[in-house]
Order: structure tokens, then sequence, then C-alpha cells
């Protein structure tokens, strides 16, 4: 383990099939006025909408709603929801859905108290809040995006074509509490399912993929992935299998919590391609990585060659018999490739709806980061979205 770091993760998380008995308890802690989060109405076909006001009118709380928050959250939408939430005195936002429902909330807790736009305090310039953060509770359906104990949030712009994410500092802006039923996932479209599987492994990957040394986070990442895929072949066997999606949606959250990060750095460059890709074509952002991730990791075999290595022996049991180092680590990305083929992962972004003539206007909206092995230049940017098309 390299260098200093700290570790504080305050979110309390509530596991299983009774978890949202917790609810109740954990409503006592605030104010009379919550502003209930949720996506496009889901939650009111499988019965959760009506479990979770149920509590909330028990506990005495007077509810205002935030409703239609969208899979690739807009600045609009967060202007709106911030509103809302000032016009209703908010002590509490109770995000109910999946990550985009998770991550718009804690745009709105960060601005609620906040003068300034949002899109150019927090995502343009990067700032953290200088005001009172609104607290956060998380009741989740999809497992994927771990932003249920994290503080990360993304926000999409159309008008500059921009997909965003702000990791903040604080961990005032990280959920106080968040129930996980993975019976709530059970009730999402096959392809929601492994657009969320490929985002869980994703961010095991981006943090994985970048540095030279031993070091105990990468170790708890492969036990990470290996779960993963086992439990993939399951769930999408029979979506029905509890044991499957629980162990699916506990990943999800340790993937990314920011425990497998520390003492290292990471890399996060299919994210900023596949966000990138995102603000143009609106498309589940799962599949955006998936697109792009087998040119980014084919890539990496000149930079990053003893983990991929190792990733191909640990995670995927590629036998090292009679093969040198470069055979080894490219058998482990077939492995995954047919992994990815394997659930029914989008594999190329003309699928996606991207065009040649799009190219280069993804390519100005991907960050460069410089955390992985080797940053790519503007120039391989273009290639690679070439490559994925």
């Amino acid at each position: 383990m390299l260098g200093n770091f700290t570790y504080h993760n305050p979110t309390k998380l509530y596991f299983g099939e009774d978890s949202l008995a917790n609810l109740s308890g954990e409503l006592a802690n605030y104010g009379e006025n919550v502003v209930l989060v949720y996506g496009g109405g889901s939650i009111k076909k499988n019965g959760v909408y009506d479990d979770v006001m149920a509590i909330l009118n028990e506990a005495g709380k007077k509810v205002t709603e935030i409703s239609g928050v969208m899979p690739n959250p807009t600045i609009e939408k967060l202007r709106e929801g911030v509103a809302i939430a000032r016009e209703a005195n908010v002590d509490l936002l109770l995000a109910v859905g999946g990550g985009s429902v998770c991550d718009y909330s804690k745009a709105v807790a960060v601005s609620v108290n906040e003068e300034e736009d949002p899109w150019d305090k927090y995502f343009d310039r990067f700032e953290e809040p200088t005001c009172q953060i609104i607290p956060v509770g998380c009741v989740l359906t999809m497992a994927g995006t771990g932003s249920e104990m994290n503080a990360g949030s993304v926000i999409t712009n159309r008008e500059k074509n921009l997909k965003i994410g702000h990791v903040f500092a604080s961990s005032d802006v990280m959920p106080r509490f968040t129930i996980l039923n993975p019976r709530y996932t059970m009730t999402l479209p096959e392809y929601q399912m492994v657009a969320g599987i490929y985002d869980i492994f994703n961010h095991i990957c981006e943090q994985y993929f970048s540095g030279y040394d031993d070091n105990t986070s990468d170790y708890i990442a492969e036990g990470l992935m290996r779960s993963l895929v086992k439990a993939s072949r399951e769930a999408k066997k029979d979506p029905q299998n509890y044991e499957a999606r629980s162990n699916i949606m506990w990943t999800a959250t340790w993937a990314l919590n920011t425990l497998i990060s520390r003492g290292k750095s990471t890399d996060w460059m299919v994210h900023m391609l596949g966000q990138a890709v995102g603000a143009y074509t609106d498309a589940t952002h799962g599949m955006t990585l998936a697109a792009v991730s087998m040119p980014y990791y084919r890539r990496m075999l000149d930079y990053g060659m003893p983990k991929l290595e190792r990733f191909a022996s640990n995670v995927w049991g590629i036998d090292h018999y009679g093969q040198n180092q470069e055979e080894v680590a490219m058998d482990g990305l077939a492995a995954m490739e047919r992994w990815m083929k394997e659930l029914g992962l989008v594999m190329n972004l003309s699928e996606l709806g991207v065009t040649e003539d799009m190219i280069e206007g993804i390519a100005d909206a991907t960050l460069i980061l410089d955390g992985g092995y080797e940053p790519p230049t503007r120039e391989e940017i273009v290639e690679l979205l070439k490559e994925s098309l």
C-alpha cells in the first residue's frame, strides 16, 4: 500500500428482504418535511411507492414529490428539483429508485442552500459545497452505480453535450442511510439488469487497472469481480435467483464506496469515454461503457501488461502453462469479451446511435484523466472511438 489516505464512509446500510422496515426508525432522525425523489413511475407499478408512502404517512411526515428523474439526469431537471425542495423547506431528501435518482438527490442536496447555479459551481469548476447540505436517504431499486454509498453525482448538460461526474470531497454528501432489498431489483428488464452488472464490473476495473505495487485493495477487487461474474451468469439464467441478485447488489455497493481505491491511483478513462457518448446519445450508461471497453483495454497491453496478466489469472482462471505474459493477458481479455457477449451487452457504439460524424464532438467532450498507466491523447481517443463503432 503506497502513500497516505483517509477512509471514512458514514452511510448506514440496511440489507435484505425485510430492510424497508428500518425506514421508520431512520425517519425519526429528521424533520417533518420530506421530499420524495423517484423516476419514471416504475416504483408505483411494483408497489415500492405505496410501501414507502405508508411508512412516511405513519411517521407523520409532510411529503413533497420530485418525480420523473430520467436515467441521465439533466441540469434543467436539477434546477427544477432544487426549486421544489426549497419551496418545501426540505429536511430530508428520500431517493427511491436506481443510481440516477440517488445521484440526482445528492446534486439537489448540495444546491438547495447554494445561491450560485449548480452547473457552474459543481460541474464546470468542480468546487465543493460551502453551504448547508441537505441529508439524503436512499431506497435502492437497481444495482449498478454504487451511488447509494458514495459522494458522487453525474449530471448531463444537453446544451453543451456534456455529461459530468463530480465526486464530492465532503462525506456529508453521502447518503446517511440506504435500504438495499434485492427483491426490488427483480422487476427490471434484462437489458437494464445486464447494463447494471457491467457498470459494476467496470467500476472495479477502473480502480484495479492502475499502479504496479502489491496492494491489498487489488486483492479485494479480484474477489469482487469473481463473485460478480459467477452471480451474473446465475442471474442471466434465472433473474429471480435471490442469492445471485443479492450478491450482485452487495458487490455493486462495495465496488464504488471508495474502499478499493484506497492507497492507489485509479484510471476512470472508460467512464470518461462512456459519459461523453451518453451526453450525445442518452444511451444507457452501462452499455456505453461496454461499447468502448475492449478497445481501451487492448490499448493497455502496451502499458499495463503485468496487471492484465494478473487479471487473466486471478479473475478468469487463465492457465500460464506454456504461455508468455502477453499471451496470458490476451487470453484474459478474450475471456472478458466472451462473458460480455454472453450477458448480451452492447459491444459497439453504432448500436447506441453513434455515427462517424459524432466522433470528433464526443472526443472533445471526453475528459482526459491521468490516473491510469498512460493517459490517452485526444488523437488516441478519436481512434478508440472509431474502433468502438
